[in-house]
């Protein structure tokens, strides 16, 4: 039988660093929605050129495979898919809609999800600001799960705030 426990344990101790960009919105047994927003000091092109391009920004710890890459074919039916050295790989999302640097909604069950009987939509809404980007999103997800989905919306949540901090961060970079 899967238990979440340890991951959810091990997920909370590894996000304590990150900074809260985002929050549980609403979390029950068939699901959860998450979602936050962060504004970026570089243009809605550079947050762009930066999310579609994971391998340079999401985490090394939060991968199925060691020395994996991260692609993103940012067009409809595209995959973000995960590519390991021996020749394995994982989707994690598909593209459901694109508009260049407005905004990506994916579609799929992210990270411990995808062995889950769920499914999610991930939307990143990008908006131009006197200072730079808004970046907002929101993450969706409903289906089945042993005991309920609840108990997964913080640990989500933290791992996925991380991940758009560290965005914000590589499209700052110069």
């Amino acid at each position: 039988m899967f238990r979440p426990a340890p991951i959810i344990l091990s997920t909370l101790v590894l996000s304590l660093a990150a900074p809260a960009v985002a929050d549980v919105r609403v979390a029950d047994a068939g699901g959860f929605k998450i979602g936050g927003s962060i504004v970026i000091a570089a243009s809605p092109a550079r947050v762009w050129t930066a999310l579609v391009h994971p391998d340079d920004w999401w985490s090394r710890s939060h991968r199925w495979f060691a020395g994996s890459r991260l692609t993103l074919d940012a067009t409809p039916g595209g995959c973000w898919c995960e590519v390991a050295q021996d020749g394995g790989g994982a989707r994690h999302l598909s593209v459901a809609m694109v508009q260049p640097e407005r905004r990506l909604v994916l579609h799929g069950a992210l990270g411990p999800l995808n062995t889950l009987g769920v499914s999610g939509a991930l939307d990143i809404v990008l908006t131009p600001t006197e200072t730079g980007t808004s970046l907002e999103w929101t993450y969706s997800v409903g289906g089945f799960a042993e005991g309920g989905l609840q108990a997964w919306a913080a640990p989500v949540d933290a791992v996925l705030s991380a991940q758009i901090q560290a965005l914000g961060i590589r499209a700052e970079a110069p």
